[in-house]
């Protein structure tokens, strides 16, 4: 009877002696409003080539297909929606977006951004443009310059 008793409690040492596995860690998520880099997403990446194309092309339609129904294009005076094509051809903003357009989209707040610069420098006043993700589709939302 007393070996049971010791061959239990040796057993109960045992087992409690052993590590239990390590939990797995959950990647970070970021705040509510900051998106993660999505520059290596597929989506993404098929996103961004067909809209190069299409500003290439100066395809008003796709372009317009592409872009929030709020799409911004200049900050003083604020222009939204309407117009952005006008304001393009007759500012000729094409060259220059098509030049951002080239360069890689970062994270910044709700929207992957280019240039990186404009995240980077604070001091930074040129072109930008943005794509956000909307009910699980990218959008171009804005293109404007400070």
């Amino acid at each position: 009877m007393l070996t049971r008793v010791l061959l239990i409690l040796a057993l109960v040492f045992a087992v409690a002696g052993c590590h239990t596995p390590p939990k797995k860690k959950k990647a970070p998520t970021p705040p509510p409003n900051q998106i993660q880099d999505a520059s290596g997403d597929v989506d993404f990446q098929a996103f961004w080539s067909r809209l190069n194309r299409a500003v290439a092309m100066h395809d008003y339609q796709t372009l317009a297909s592409m872009m929030t129904p709020n799409f911004g294009y200049r900050l003083d005076p604020v222009g939204e929606g309407d117009g952005v094509f006008a304001y393009w051809d007759q500012n000729n903003v094409w060259p220059d977006l098509s030049a951002v357009l080239q360069q890689k989209f970062v994270p910044h707040g709700a929207f992957m951004v280019a240039p990186a610069q404009f995240v980077t420098d604070p001091q930074y006043s040129g072109w930008r443009a943005g794509i956000q993700l909307v009910n699980g589709s990218w959008k171009f939302a804005y293109f404007v310059k400070d």
